[in-house]
């Protein structure tokens, strides 16, 4: 692919993720005070689906068409990168906290599920009775925000990230067209910004899994990037760490289950994911899950940490040690 197509699908493809971000942090933090519901829950949901939509549409893709290392690359890079990178760039503009009391049970939750699917992964594939399990934890997942969601409505709105966001609509229609226009602006303009990726990565002859773990994964996890920015610039850490949270559960359950289900043959999952990548994904999701169960927050210092470390996990990757 020539560079005059590739970089210009790149920045078409950031734009329409900002405005899908945008579109779906304004309807969720809408949905949530009209509701009453917790803007964690709503986080955990609404917002974690429509932001995990480009990497359900890429791995499906990928396995549909014979290429299933994509798919397991892009949904443990994506974790990878939803904790790393997602949760430490917003972190050096305002410090993310974890002090809500739901999201404790909700990062141990995380923390179960990506242990659970590092089990899965040990006897080297991912198959169609995985692929079940899977989708089965989705479904007590589901139940248990539904039930979630009812304990935490609250009675009338309090002050605070709900009622001082400007330009909330407060009618149904458009609190939907808002989340609508999100869910779809996202997914396209992650599909623009992966292809532009793809064109320039087979470019410089990278290896199809180091791609997915890298450039896939940190494309398809930018709408994630972008909600959790806008989110903590209008001052809602709920809505942003209930995001990344609800996502990397997404991406192990519905993904990875899903992929599983349509793809042609199991999954293979190569020694060296064993050996380095899950590794990783559990560190960084127990780096989250610490943060929430201290009720700590995730400040200045701690985000250059971890940018330091996905930095440095992107270098060995290319060069050759953890791939």
């Amino acid at each position: 692919m020539p560079l005059s197509v590739a970089i210009p699908e790149l920045v078409g493809g950031l734009v329409y993720l900002a405005l899908g971000g945008d579109f779906l942090v304004r309807g969720a933090l809408a949905l949530a005070r009209t509701t009453r519901i917790s803007p964690m829950i709503v986080g955990l949901t609404v917002v974690a689906l429509g932001t995990s939509a480009p990497e359900l549409i890429v791995c499906l893709q990928a396995a549909l068409t014979g290429y299933p290392e994509i798919a397991i690359a892009n949904v443990v890079g994506s974790n990878i990168a939803n904790v790393l990178l997602v949760i430490a760039l917003p972190a050096l503009i305002y410090p993310l906290a974890g002090n809500q009391s739901s999201a404790r049970s909700d990062a141990l939750l995380m923390m179960f599920v990506s242990v659970g699917f590092v089990g899965l992964c040990l006897d080297g594939h991912i198959g169609r009775v995985d692929g079940l399990v899977l989708l089965g934890g989705l479904g007590v997942f589901a139940a248990i925000q539904l039930r979630a969601g009812r304990a935490a409505a609250e009675p009338p709105p309090r002050p605070g990230a709900l009622t001082i966001v400007p330009g909330l609509p407060s009618e149904g229609r458009w609190i939907a067209l808002l989340l609508v226009a999100g869910a779809v602006c996202l997914p396209f303009g992650a599909n623009l910004l992966v292809h532009g990726a793809i064109g320039l990565a087979d470019r410089f002859n990278v290896p199809t899994e180091v791609v997915g773990l890298t450039v896939i994964a940190a494309s398809t996890s930018m709408p994630e990037l972008v909600t959790t920015l806008i989110a903590t610039l209008r001052r809602a850490p709920d809505v942003a760490l209930g995001n990344v949270m609800g996502s990397n559960v997404l991406n192990i359950l519905l993904i990875m289950g899903a992929t599983a289900l349509v793809g042609r043959e199991a999954i293979a999952v190569p020694p060296g994911f064993l050996a380095y990548d899950l590794p990783l994904m559990l560190v960084a999701a127990l780096i989250l899950t610490g943060v929430t169960l201290r009720r700590a927050s995730v400040g200045r210092k701690l985000g250059i940490a971890m940018l330091l470390t996905y930095a440095a996990y992107a270098y060995l990757l290319y060069a050759g040690v953890a791939a």
